[in-house]
């Protein structure tokens, strides 16, 4: 005879349960995966019900790490974008010398190279992976970041006042107000530190540019929420400016020689920064499928993995629809490109 159990909700006492005799019970249980019933030391206690926790679906002999993942499809789409680029350098670069060679090569094959290089620049944060920021340089994977400065607050000002402390705000109403104390004979270097620590909880962080200046910086997908909406103590809101990419082919002026000496200039330093990139992130997908490197699954392993979803599948239950769906999330065009660049 079956066991009976109450609803959890209207639980009999312990020991009004009836007993399952037989072996028939037990495999009736294994079978349908019922909740078993478990007697508490405590007679007086109440009967409570337990079901088994089941494994997360086809996690067996396999390692997914959604963010070594994402590193690895960021450094391939970088070195995709990145192979395009340079190779439209080269082609501009072939251009632009063979006019200043005398050789004829007419100024609207030269635009049309230089349009098309234009295009794929524009095209950058959707095709680069997001890894490669305005001036074509790939930092070991992290985001791509986006560079300004902030109207007046220069080193020069900070440094001609005495003591003081400036109290920042970024983002609406209500955000974390931030201070950094500004003492006289504090070294640019310092000063810049001293920036960066009062700005980083808010994502933007403090830096000297090659001239020793200051620069700002905050990640690209946050730049929006960040350009108008940086606020100074005695000042309200502060202007912002975009630092310019250095690679601008829609502002060349190719009409005289002078131009085309300037623009193949501009090409051959692009050129090297790209190959720079690419050696970076030709680096960073080495380290990252260095990772990913895992012992080699037994085919009996597989075949049972294989099983366990091909049997998932065939069921139309709410328990085989989660299965599916866990095994899935998190899986997109650009990982399954990842992973089978891995083979």
């Amino acid at each position: 005879m079956e066991a009976t159990l109450r609803p959890a909700n209207n639980l009999a006492p312990a020991n009004n349960t009836s007993a399952t005799s037989g072996s028939t019970g037990a495999q009736s249980t294994a079978a349908t995966g019922r909740a078993t019933a478990v007697r508490p030391a405590d007679p007086d206690s109440r009967l409570v019900t337990r079901t088994p926790a089941s494994p997360a679906p086809l996690k067996r002999g396999i390692d997914w790490n959604q963010n070594l993942q994402s590193e690895v499809a960021r450094a391939q789409q970088a070195l995709d974008y990145l192979e395009r680029v340079a190779s439209q350098l080269e082609a501009l670069k072939s251009e632009l010398s063979a006019k200043l060679s005398g050789r004829s090569n007419p100024a609207r094959q030269i635009e049309a190279r230089a349009r098309q290089l234009g295009n794929t620049l524009d095209a950058r944060r959707n095709q680069g992976g997001g890894g490669i920021d305005a001036d074509l340089d790939f930092n070991d994977g992290q985001p791509a970041v986006k560079r300004f400065r902030i109207k007046g607050m220069d080193l020069a000002s900070l440094k001609a006042g005495g003591p003081q402390t400036l109290g920042f705000s970024v983002g609406s109403a209500g955000g974390p107000q931030l201070a950094a104390s500004i003492e006289p004979g504090m070294t640019p270097e310092e000063i810049a530190q001293r920036l960066d620590r009062a700005l980083s909880p808010v994502k933007v962080r403090v830096g000297l540019d090659n001239q020793g200046e200051l620069i700002f910086s905050t990640n690209e997908s946050e730049w929006n929420g960040v350009k108008d909406s940086i606020a100074v103590t005695g000042r309200g809101r502060v202007d912002t400016v975009e630092e310019e990419p250095l690679l601008a082919p829609q502002d060349w002026e190719l009409g005289n020689a002078d131009a085309l000496r300037q623009s193949l200039r501009e090409v051959v330093l692009a050129l090297a920064r790209v190959r720079r990139s690419q050696e970076a992130a030709s680096a960073a997908l080495s380290a990252a499928m260095a990772r990913t490197s895992q012992p080699e699954v037994p085919n009996d392993a597989l075949a049972m993995v294989s099983g366990d979803f091909a049997a998932s599948a065939a069921g139309h239950d709410y328990a085989s629809l989660l299965a599916i769906t866990s095994a899935l999330t998190g899986v997109n065009r650009e990982r399954v490109q990842a992973l089978l660049g891995l083979r």
